[in-house]
């Protein structure tokens, strides 16, 4: 299995240093999966109140990165870090601004839940956004986990997902242009449904690039502008030649 160790330095400060700021960067992760959550749960029980607690808590996602790309800077100044620890701070640096962009999709999917909440709910109580909400979820978890373990054959594995997550994004939009197209009346609240789900796809993008992070982070290479199937192939190779 691809993983790296970090704990490997003489200064046991420095040990310290690299696993506080990968504690951070899962308790900011931590933090933006409560907002995708709520934000969802809003929208799917009209509930006004947890929406706007969202959009308030936006604001401590933003905290969030400020004070650990803060560490990051200090840790480069100090310690002036190479290889591996150079790219760990590389990834962290990543990692934190994709979070920060989940955290505001997440707000994103509140205030469409504040205007959703005002119009008539569908019978299907919008399942199909719970649905894809819960399918990137997962997504996160899972990617935030490969994080925690710095393992790259586990990313290879969640980045996979974000096709499924495209699929059931697509069949999101269809039906709602059905719906749109069946009766005229559903077209602002279909609107704002799409712009939920859409919400919900990027998400799951971001999800995939935090993933690429960590491939970088374990074996050394950009994977960002291949596909997933080279990544894997590419990896497996080089296991092989080892």
């Amino acid at each position: 299995m691809d993983k790296l160790n970090i704990d490997h330095h003489i200064s046991r400060r420095f040990n310290v240093e690299l696993e506080e700021i990968r504690s951070r960067v899962l308790a900011m992760g931590g933090m933006v999966e409560t907002q995708i959550r709520n934000a969802i749960t809003a929208l799917v029980d009209g509930d006004t109140e947890l929406a706007e607690e969202v959009i308030k808590n936006d604001a401590n996602v933003n905290l969030a990165e400020v004070a650990i790309d803060e560490e990051c800077s200090h840790i480069i100044a100090r310690r002036q870090p190479a290889a591996s620890d150079l790219r760990l701070i590389m990834t962290v640096i990543k990692t934190i601004t994709d979070l920060e962009r989940i955290g505001d999709q997440a707000e994103r999917i509140a205030r469409m839940a504040k205007r959703l909440a005002e119009l008539e709910r569908p019978k299907n109580q919008y399942v199909e956004i719970s649905s894809l909400g819960e399918h990137v979820l997962k997504m996160l978890q899972n990617t935030l986990d490969a994080f925690a373990r710095m393992d790259a054959e586990a990313a290879i594995e969640v980045a996979k997902e974000d096709k499924k997550v495209d699929i059931e994004y697509d069949a999101v939009m269809r039906q709602s242009l059905t719906y749109m197209l069946e009766d005229t009346r559903n077209i602002t609240r279909m609107l704002d449904v799409m712009w939920s789900a859409r919400a919900i796809e990027r998400i799951g993008d971001h999800a995939k690039n935090i993933c690429e992070y960590v491939i970088f982070l374990v074996k050394g290479k950009d994977v960002r502008h291949i596909s997933i199937e080279q990544v894997e192939e590419e990896l497996h190779s080089d296991s092989k030649k080892q």
